[in-house]
């Protein structure tokens, strides 16, 4: 019987050293927060920008729909770049898969910066803007899944939620970086604004990968991976070995990650609907995605220590349905134009009980597989359903109704799925006191592994 105790308080690996948890919880952090930092400018200049520059039609409303298409259109490379990262981390490990997508992040989001738009080169401008954006969500697939691998299997098995929910605090961070460089970016004269302005926060991605780059080259690879390598069990198609044992776990982490509707209805179509519709000053909006991600980079943290104590499952339950329920009070609140409410809304809804299932999935989803598989059933599951997710603000901005209760239908949207996620989480296995050991099923074949 292989001895896999890696991650027990009582058994540390030879590979780790006492310090490691806590270094790959914080390069986790960094790196998300400089990754994502990439991956959300896209959205903001999506909703702000995108859609006069590389989309003008005699309709306003006609180019904000297939700007925020465009936003979607980087979730369609995600389940493909899902699999062949996945197939890397679980067969050559979890730190070349991170160094790689930091890189393509970086590179692609640099190229954005350098487009010509519409009136420059015709339609060639959104061609080039869709391909770019594939190749973030081709990165971006890998990013949390190895993000989140690496920390599970460096931290002690009775703090598993809480070094993993590292990953999260980083993207929420990145978000903040991202959203704090477009505030006096939306200050500048609209001219000047659509011209050039929109450009700067996409070439700052130059500074994100070299500095992502340095902390990432020092990770050491997870002790889980290395004792695999050392035994010879690690899996020589991962896939097969994933589709044959893991299937139903697949299809659970796909339904529960259509939570990710939430992030993205607040990210992308509020703050559309807000500027574009109710005529809400951009710079307004703006500060309140930066407040809700600072209560979310306390409130991460604090909902998986309490996984950690009570469980995984009915932390991400509340975390899906009671940010789903308070989607209705923060469009209507848009809708009155009401700033006050906007932002204790938007602060109670995204920053604070979604950052329950933000704050315990990572360890939730990651602890349904075992270490041969753990990358590649994060990355599929979570992919494929925040490609579903990912289209969400193109889907609403199509539901979007007209009068002042136009915004009904996107908030019984974000519910649906929101409880879709909540049934899928019901359905899981409990795992917060099983052995890094006994994670996923042990029914291996030997001519797979």
């Amino acid at each position: 019987m292989i001895d896999n105790t890696v991650g027990e308080p009582d058994a540390t690996p030879s590979h780790q050293p006492v310090a490691m948890p806590k270094k790959a919880a914080l390069a986790s952090w960094i790196g998300s927060a400089l990754e994502y930092y990439d991956f959300f400018i896209y959205g903001t200049a999506a909703a702000l920008v995108f859609g006069k520059k590389f989309f003008p039609t005699e309709n306003p409303a006609t180019g904000i729909l297939l700007s925020l298409a465009t936003f979607g259109v980087g979730y369609i490379a995600r389940p493909v770049g899902a699999f062949f990262l996945g197939h890397i981390g679980d067969k050559l490990g979890r730190k070349l898969v991170l160094v790689l997508t930091l890189i393509m992040m970086g590179a692609s989001t640099f190229l954005v910066g350098c487009l010509p738009t519409y009136d420059q080169v015709g339609i060639a401008a959104p061609i080039l803007l869709v391909i770019l954006r594939l190749c973030q969500g081709f990165s971006a697939s890998g990013e949390q899944a190895g993000a989140n691998s690496l920390t599970l299997e460096h931290a002690p098995a009775h703090r598993r939620a809480f070094f993993t929910s590292f990953t999260l605090s980083g993207t929420q961070a990145g978000l903040i970086l991202a959203t704090a460089v477009f505030l006096p970016i939306t200050r500048l004269p609209e001219a000047q604004l659509l011209s050039w302005g929109w450009r700067i926060p996409f070439w700052l991605s130059v500074v994100v990968v070299v500095i992502g780059y340095i902390i990432r080259r020092t990770l050491d690879e997870t002790p889980a991976f290395l004792e695999k390598k050392e035994e010879h069990t690690v899996a020589k198609l991962p896939l097969a070995v994933l589709f044959r044992d893991y299937t139903s776990d697949v299809l659970r982490v796909i339904c529960a990650s259509l939570v990710s509707t939430v992030s993205t209805i607040f990210g992308v179509f509020a703050l559309s609907y807000a500027a574009n519709t109710m005529k809400i000053d951009r710079t307004t909006m703006l500060w309140v995605a930066i407040m809700t991600n600072i209560v979310a980079l306390i409130a991460i943290p604090l909902w998986a220590i309490l996984a950690d104590r009570i469980g995984r499952r009915p932390i991400f339950i509340f975390g899906a349905v009671v940010p789903s329920l308070l989607m209705f009070p923060y469009l209507w609140s848009i809708s009155q134009s009401n700033i006050p409410l906007i932002f204790l809304f938007g602060v109670l809804m995204s920053g604070v009980t979604y950052s329950a299932s933000n704050g315990v999935w990572p360890s939730f989803y990651a602890e349904m597989f075992d270490t041969r598989v753990r990358l590649s059933g994060m990355a599929i599951g979570t992919q494929i359903g925040f490609a579903l997710g990912g289209f969400s603000p193109a889907i609403a901005a199509a539901l979007q109704g007209t009068g002042p209760n136009s915004w009904v239908p996107v908030a019984i949207f974000t519910l649906a799925a929101c409880l879709i996620a909540a049934i899928a989480a019901w359905t899981a296995r409990e795992t917060y006191k099983v052995p890094m050991r006994e994670l996923g099923r042990q029914a291996a074949v030997p001519s797979l592994s």
